[in-house]
Parts: structure tokens; sequence; C-alpha cells
């Protein structure tokens, strides 16, 4: 499996605490990647560094031939809109939008139309079973419905790579289970990379591997299971 994401020996702080010392894990293209650990070891700021949203203080992010922390921010965030989806604990969907135009807008910035995007949208909403939310806008959606239409926004684009960070965190187990479901069965039929955070063991058992952060380092990499 063809290495597309690595993080060599990062180190990251904020303020006086070190949230990352020296971390290093490398993830293969199509591969879904548990990144766990107890509560402030880092594992967070390990999938933001991945992702690009946070610059490391010292070593290096690649992103297949490129170097993710020696772009600037506006070339980082062109990336995530073109090649990476990313799903919050809480969705982090706009309040203003309706559930539909969230993922709409997702689309329009990877240049599709109005129209377009807005079937797509509407298509994808049905896909993870969020169909009738499309109207509603975020504050009249339940938790459940927050995290489907947050996973079609991340989706609908066709991205290289998903990061979820707590997807299932702010859902109870049935809830999490289904949305996890969802999102690991549209990346693998698409052959999408998913690098996901969780302190839940038993979402992390439906990854390919699990990456444990302590006390901001990667302390152990289990093989692969399946």
């Amino acid at each position: 499996m063809s290495p597309l994401l690595q993080a060599r020996d990062v180190a990251k702080s904020f303020g006086r605490t070190l949230a990352l010392r020296g971390a290093s894990v490398t993830v293969g293209a199509g591969e879904v990647v548990a990144i766990t650990g107890p509560s402030g070891s880092g594992k967070s700021t390990l999938l933001h560094c991945l992702a690009g949203i946070v610059v490391p203080d010292a070593g290096e992010i690649h992103y297949g031939g490129t170097r993710l922390d020696e772009l600037d921010e506006d070339t980082r965030t062109r990336l995530r809109r073109e090649a990476f989806g990313i799903v919050f604990q809480f969705g982090g969907l706009v309040p203003e939008l309706t559930a539909a135009e969230n993922v709409a807008v997702a689309l329009m910035f990877g240049g599709l139309g109005r129209a377009e995007a807005s079937a797509a949208a509407l298509d994808w909403l049905k896909r993870v079973g969020a169909g009738d939310c499309a109207p509603l806008r975020p504050g009249d959606l339940s938790g459940g419905q927050a995290q489907r239409v947050a996973l079609a926004r991340a989706l609908a684009p066709a991205p290289k790579v998903v990061f979820a960070d707590e997807p299932t965190g702010a859902l109870d187990s049935v809830a999490g289970e289904e949305v996890l479901g969802l999102l690991l069965g549209a990346a693998r039929e698409h052959g999408t990379t998913v690098v996901l955070v969780t302190h839940d063991n038993r979402i992390a058992a439906f990854a390919d591997r699990e990456v444990v952060v302590r006390d901001g380092a990667v302390s152990e990499v289990p093989a692969v299971t399946r």
C-alpha cells in the first residue's frame, strides 16, 4: 500500500502546553486509520496537522508529493477544498444555511454551478439517510441528523482523504455506529482514505489499523487486522 499521508517527527505546542513531541505516522492510500489515545494526548492535534489545519512547530507533513507544512494558508485551504473532506464532532455546519445548502456550498467551492451542486447535494443527503433534512437549518436537526449532513458535505466533493475528529462523540451508540458505518461504507466504495480520531474502542475496531497517541507521541502502531 503506497503512502499517501506522512507525519515525520512532528512537534506542536500551544503556549506552554506541548501537544505533540516527535510524532510520526504513515497512512496508506485507501486505508482507514483510527487515531486513539487518552484525552489531551495530542490525537486531535495530530489529525489537524495531517489535514493542514494546524502547522507544526517542527517536523514534516507530506501529502502525496507535497510538503504540506511548507504551504501558505491560502494554498492549504485550496488543497483542503479540493482533496480533503473534514467531519468534526459537532458537525460544524453553517447555521444560516439549510442542510442542502451546506452540502451544495462545498460543491460550488469545487467549481460546480448552483443547479448542479443543489441536485448533487440532495442526492448525497438521500445516500446518508438525511433526505428529509434538506430544507432544515442546523438548529432544527438532531445530533445524528447534523452528523449525517456533515458526512454528506464531506463526501460529496469526492475527496481523496476524509478526516473525522470524534465524528460520533456527541451521538448515542446506535446513532454513532450508523454514522460511522455510512462513512466507512462510502469511503471503501470509492477508495477514499479515512483518518479518524476517537476515544471509543468500539469505533476504533471498525478501522483497518489503530495508531495510539500518548503524551504527544505515537507510542504504538498495532498490525493491520483486516
